[in-house]
């Protein structure tokens, strides 16, 4: 395999025309809220065949205001929100804990589509967090189970034990509870949907929401 870094990145391309082809998009067309149209291109890159278009990048600030980033999951979207979920002793929910706003990327390549979200972020009821957490699968409750999220891990040894003994948990009491699992929303204030273009005339569509809760909606150049 080739390792010459360089070499690779100048042999990559960016939505090859032999493999990609990449939608319109008339804003023209948006609606005057950014939710629908976050729906409708989700339900696209579905269809396009996009393998975890539910997985977005979600940054955040430590009490020192230096950003983080990483990979979760999307646990639904409506009129209170963009749904996660971790433990709230976890490196992001202390993290939120200490600043409560977030910014979330979705990227789906096979559409050269980006939707970047940010806001402030809240807390579900702890009865909301557990239903979310019981309507997912057996592993998921295992993960949670686990527990120990973002702390030092001795040995995979170590891990290979609690995960064991938190899947048989989760299989013999499928309704564990799991006090540290909470469910977080961010209520996006800015919702950005950029559209790729292969002479790159990228179509960006800047949704703001004002203080009395309207939207308003802006193109930006690429």
């Amino acid at each position: 395999m080739n390792t010459d870094l360089d070499e690779l990145l100048r042999s990559l391309r960016v939505w090859d025309p032999e493999v990609t082809e990449l939608p319109g998009f008339d804003p023209a067309t948006a609606p005057p809220e950014p939710l629908p149209l976050f729906e409708r291109w989700f339900a696209q890159a579905v269809a396009a065949g996009e393998r975890e278009p539910h997985t977005m990048s979600l940054a955040t600030s430590d009490e020192e205001g230096r950003p983080d980033v990483r990979i979760v999951m999307l646990h639904g979207a409506d009129a209170s929100g963009w749904s996660f979920a971790t433990h709230a002793g976890s490196r992001k929910g202390l993290h939120l804990a200490a600043h409560p706003h977030a910014a979330l990327a979705f990227y789906w390549p096979a559409l050269g589509r980006q939707v970047r979200i940010r806001g402030p972020v809240t807390t579900a009821p702890p009865e909301q967090a557990r239903a979310d957490l019981h309507a997912r699968s057996t592993g998921a409750l295992a993960a949670a189970l686990t527990g120990h999220q973002s702390e030092v891990l001795e040995s995979l040894d170590e891990l290979t034990r609690a995960s064991q003994e938190a899947w048989e948990r989760a299989r013999r009491d499928p309704g564990a509870d799991v006090p540290t699992w909470t469910l977080y929303r961010l209520r996006p204030t800015e919702a950005e949907f950029f559209q790729g273009d292969p002479r790159r005339r990228h179509v960006r569509l800047r949704y703001h929401r004002a203080g009395d809760g309207t939207w308003s909606h802006e193109l930006l150049w690429p």
